[in-house]
């Protein structure tokens, strides 16, 4: 297997000797550098494949190194321009600067000085790369630590790990909640791609024109509210992973255009007629049955075959029992807000051990979230755990019971939520008393106006 880059050059300079030096020194730091001579074929590089560097010399043929660092700057941001010139006129330095070029280096040059320039670059270009996927609150994650110790979890992460060393797609399947997200972001750190980001999207997300601007990006005036050409996911994530959760509810309009991508590397953005590369590894999850989706004629049969080269399937929490204790223990450090931790009880132990968790390990979380709220002291219980479980609050001299207060299953609020309706109860059954309410919530009163203001209590 090919070794993965450290970074995609394109080297643009008249000189054919001066172009082909700076490729072989810069192929044996381990970057894949690709030489043109003139600008409009440095133009039309950038328009199919998203370098990471571009050196360009300011006196090429044709197009000139002016227009094309324009160009750079205008449809591939990310791109890091560094010029070269055998001027050292200050006004031309501070013009390309100005432009958009990331630095500049006089000719003559030494190799190890343009290697230092080059290596900085690439550390901006990535710092940026990062930055964007933050900003869409999308997260690379290294060294991802899934809580296990069954043998089930223990085998899924073994064949995830020679997986991981594949280019393959990835199918990962299983049920709500079971973690398929986290496995997929432990699959890139540990793979040979782990330097370079994981973009994560999800298909259901996103209405088919907006899923597919995100995806593959857009230029500037393509549509309605194209004020500026946008870079697609699979861009971002060039020389890293892709992952596409919830698949399974892609449209039949856009996985036609996905196929295409799997097969070829090949895209081109809303409104483009530039045919675009990128290289990224395809890692999808799903909750359904794609063969019986396939059957039924929602899921492209052939789409099928390319993401299901490899299936993972992501076990039910009920089938493994000896991680429910220690993914617990986990969420509890975790959500805990206060230095001091809360134990399980014996008896919370064996209600969760008991317990089928049709949600899985979400519903697990929130299990933990709600049971932080409702105990008052240092020990959890079962009763901390009952979706039942609310202060007894009079209403009309009748108890105020769930139904009258949730119109879904307790699973699907928000640990705020709970906490608010909590508050809530306590307050009305003392009577909006805060000084009690207070000491029965088991937090100060500064703490407890807080909560009222936060929630805006009445």
């Amino acid at each position: 297997m090919a070794s993965i880059k450290r970074g995609f050059i394109l080297i643009c300079d008249d000189d054919i000797k001066i172009a082909n030096s700076i490729q072989e020194e810069l192929s044996t730091s381990e970057y894949e550098c690709h030489t043109v001579n003139a600008g409009d074929d440095a133009i039309e590089k950038l328009k199919a494949s998203p370098y990471d560097i571009l050196l360009l010399d300011l006196d090429i043929p044709r197009v000139p190194g002016i227009e094309v660092l324009k160009f750079a700057s205008s449809n591939t941001p990310f791109t890091q321009v560094i010029m070269l010139t055998g001027s050292a006129d200050v006004n031309t330095a501070v013009q390309c600067m100005k432009l958009g070029a990331y630095d500049y280096i006089n000719k003559p040059f030494r190799m190890d000085e343009l290697l230092q320039i080059v290596e900085k670059s690439i550390e901006k270009k990535n710092l940026l790369t990062n930055i964007t996927i933050l900003s869409k609150e999308i997260e690379q994650r290294q060294g991802i630590n899934i809580i296990g110790e069954s043998p089930t979890i223990k085998q899924l992460l073994e064949v995830a790990s020679r997986a991981a060393n594949s280019e393959l797609p990835i199918l990962i399947q299983g049920e709500t909640g079971t973690g398929k997200e986290l496995l997929a972001k432990y699959i890139h750190s540990v793979s040979p791609r782990n330097s370079k980001p994981i973009v994560t999207l999800n298909c259901a997300s996103f209405p088919d024109t907006l899923f597919e601007s995100e995806l593959f990006g857009h230029e500037k005036g393509s549509f309605t509210d194209a004020k500026n050409t946008k870079l697609g996911l699979v861009e971002i994530a060039n020389g890293g992973s892709l992952f596409l959760d919830e698949i399974g509810e892609l449209s039949l309009q856009i996985q036609p255009k996905l196929l295409r991508f799997l097969e070829t590397g090949e895209f081109r953005r809303i409104g483009s007629l530039s045919t675009r590369k990128s290289d990224v590894r395809i890692i999808a999850a799903t909750n359904k049955n794609l063969e019986e989706e396939a059957q039924e004629k929602k899921f492209r049969q052939d789409l099928l075959f390319r993401l299901n080269v490899i299936t993972l399937v992501a076990p039910p929490l009920r089938n493994r029992k000896d991680d429910i204790i220690p993914l617990a223990n986990f969420f509890l450090k975790l959500k805990s807000k206060s230095k001091s931790i809360k134990l399980l009880s014996e008896e919370a132990e064996n209600f969760l051990l008991t317990h089928q968790f049709p949600g899985n390990i979400r519903e697990l979380e929130h299990l933990i979230e709600r049971s932080l709220i409702f105990s008052d002291g240092e020990t959890i219980f079962p009763k901390h755990f009952n979706y039942n479980y609310l202060p007894a609050a009079e209403s009309n001299g009748s108890t105020i019971k769930e139904s009258e207060i949730f119109d879904k299953p307790l699973s699907e609020y928000s640990s705020e939520q709970i906490e608010k309706i909590h508050i809530e109860a306590v307050l009305k059954e003392n009577n909006w008393d805060r000084d009690k309410s207070a000491n029965k919530l088991g937090i100060s009163k500064k703490t407890l106006y807080s909560k009222i203001k936060k929630y805006n209590i009445e």
